[in-house]
């Protein structure tokens, strides 16, 4: 069975992260990709490949070369994902608050 990449998989690795930042700015080809990384140039092929499978990126052919474009819509699955955590984690840490200002001015009453 083959499991669907997401685009949390895509962002999990530092270099695929670095590879999004850098054609975000702008296309590149996956030669001028390769060379900013001390890595082999099929090592950078296959994080391009899980980029894409993820939806991050296109790649486009231009004469030779192979240009990859940045498509970043796909990050707002990950903007809503931390969206629901902050909000929910916004709500615990003020509930804890709650708590424990009760707890301390119950125990100033005591004293």
């Amino acid at each position: 069975m083959e499991t669907r990449r997401d685009v949390f998989q895509a962002i999990a690795d530092p270099t695929r992260r670095q590879i999004i930042s850098m054609i975000a700015r702008e296309p590149l080809h996956l030669n001028a990709i390769a060379e900013k990384f001390d890595v082999s140039r099929q090592a950078v092929s296959l994080h391009v490949k899980i980029l894409t499978e993820c939806g991050l990126i296109t790649i486009r052919q231009e004469g030779r070369e192979r240009y990859c474009e940045a498509k970043l819509d796909e990050l707002n699955e990950v903007i809503e994902w931390i969206e629901q955590n902050r909000k929910f984690w916004t709500q615990q840490f003020k509930s804890l608050d709650k708590y424990l200002t009760k707890v301390q001015n119950t125990k100033k009453l005591k004293k």
